[in-house]
């Protein structure tokens, strides 16, 4: 179905452009909706669209060579994504999850990149998430080069801190399962070790956020600097 374009003046990447660009857009962008857990784009394939999170939450999502699942970096409403194969022409290397029912916006891929490099402040912008998603995803896979998965843990949470913004607050928290995917380990192990951060006072829950009351403690762990506990 297609998108209002007051739907479109909300996304990072559109909210700048002119009320009757935004019209010309909104024609020929689609939506579709998906359930928790379906995939929302292959890896391997070659995108054809770039695509806008309108409501929900996604998550990149790769795999080890023993074939474990790795999430990546996570998709909040009103970012666009897919722009790399966009861009290049050349198949995803990752597949996009949905963790949570949402609703997705397609434009086009010749459309895309008219819009992307129509100004170099378009160009900027859409370099600049690219470079920021890199980054996001090569911390990401250091984090399992860990050994210990409390230490994973560890290190995982101060990620995800710096991504807030403010260090000591997590907005929209992941769910044990979905940290599990991104330290490579199981569900179970990932909760008794938020028990024992909870015991010790380094880390609370508040409905769909996590408060996070010692970094220090995390950072020293995450580097080593004190034995992980016996988390599982």
């Amino acid at each position: 179905m297609p998108v209002h374009p007051a739907f479109l003046k909300n996304l990072s990447l559109l909210r700048d452009l002119p009320a009757e660009t935004l019209a010309v857009v909104a024609q020929k962008t689609v939506e579709r909706s998906f359930a928790r857990r379906e995939m929302v784009l292959n890896k391997g394939d070659v995108g054809q669209s770039l695509c806008f999170l309108i409501e929900g939450r996604l998550q990149g999502v790769d795999f080890t060579v023993d074939g474990r699942e790795v999430g990546l970096y996570f998709i909040d409403p009103n970012d666009y994504f897919d722009e790399l194969s966009v861009i290049d022409g050349l198949p995803r290397p990752e597949l996009v999850i949905a963790v949570a029912r949402s609703r997705v916006a397609y434009l086009p891929r010749e459309d895309a990149r008219k819009l992307m490099f129509a100004a170099p402040k378009s160009a900027e912008q859409v370099t600049a998430r690219m470079a920021q998603r890199l980054r996001q995803s090569s911390a990401q896979r250091t984090i399992l080069a860990l050994p210990n998965p409390f230490q994973r843990l560890c290190a995982q949470l101060l990620l995800l801190s710096a991504s807030a913004g403010d260090g000591v607050e997590i907005s929209h928290a992941p769910t044990h399962q979905e940290i599990a995917i991104m330290i490579n380990a199981s569900r179970e192990t990932v909760t008794r070790a938020f028990q024992v951060l909870q015991v010790r006072g380094a880390l609370r829950r508040d409905g769909g956020r996590f408060e996070v009351a010692d970094l220090g403690y995390l950072r020293q762990v995450a580097e080593g600097k004190i034995e992980p506990p016996k988390a599982g």
